[in-house]
């Protein structure tokens, strides 16, 4: 029997929320622990990964959100790695490039987004991209970087245009969709995710923001990603329970440090 697996925003710190066979899966997002960050960050990555140590169905992720890259520039490579080596660190992230708000100039989003690239490639742990109004960048990035050597970035929160998606792929992406892809106007984020192949796929919440229809404008939560699931399953022509062992699968494959729950079977 297919249950809702969730990799969920707590405090709008964790990436997503994806279709898992017979367990509830929750992985956050909680900054780096540096001495320079400021005070809520340095107890929130501390509650994050207590809570992963604390539960079997909880991991987490660790980066530096462009938001917070100008405060976070001086983190080097070493320290995402040592700190990504944390048994229930399971992707770096969110990284990448927000020039909708340029809370940290856009030099200093792109020099973070780099290291944090690179930390996933040394690591071989999945890299959780954020990228608003900045595709040409974050393409630009993305390529370049991986001529320096394979990673895997997942494409998070789906809002771009078509090229990113495409661009991304062509390099190994995943694409994740919130519930931005049951709203009226959004044609072309459904556009992209009739192209985005089946095996890159992941659902997802954005909580407590972007609630699907129709809880649109409500705060969102993980029970409401069965409808992501099933509009993403109209738009790719398939079955909900077809799509929901997709996204499992696709799941498992990415997040490769997270246990399996017994009794899961990846093909049923």
């Amino acid at each position: 029997m297919l249950a809702l697996g969730l990799v969920a925003r707590w405090i709008h710190l964790a990436s997503s929320i994806f279709l898992v066979g017979g367990a509830v899966m929750i992985v956050m997002a909680g900054p780096s622990d540096r001495p320079t960050a400021r005070r809520w960050e340095r107890r929130t990555l501390a509650a994050t990964r207590a809570l992963a140590e604390a539960h079997d169905e909880v991991w987490c992720t660790l980066g530096t959100h462009p938001h917070n890259a100008a405060e976070e520039a001086d983190i080097g490579l070493d320290e995402y790695v040592g700190l990504a080596s944390h048994p229930k660190v399971v992707a770096i992230g969110e990284a990448g490039l927000d020039y909708h708000y340029d809370f940290a100039p856009r030099e200093v989003q792109q020099a973070v987004f780099r290291t944090q690239v690179a930390a996933a490639r040394l690591t071989g742990l999945p890299l959780v991209v954020h990228s608003r109004d900045a595709e040409e960048d974050t393409i630009a990035v993305l390529e370049s970087e991986r001529e320096q050597g394979a990673y895997t970035p997942l494409l998070h929160c789906y809002s771009s245009r078509a090229i990113l998606a495409e661009r991304g792929l062509a390099i190994g992406a995943y694409v994740s969709f919130s519930g931005m892809i049951t709203f009226k106007g959004a044609d072309e984020i459904r556009e992209v995710a009739r192209r985005v192949p089946l095996d890159r796929l992941l659902v997802e919440t954005d909580a407590p923001y972007l609630a699907p229809v129709p809880y649109r404008g409500k705060p969102n939560e993980p029970a409401y990603v069965v409808h992501t699931l099933g509009a993403l399953a109209r738009v790719k022509n398939v079955t909900v329970e077809e799509m929901a062992r997709q996204t499992s699968g696709n799941f498992f494959r990415l997040f490769r440090k997270v246990v399996r729950p017994p009794g899961y079977e990846a093909d049923r």
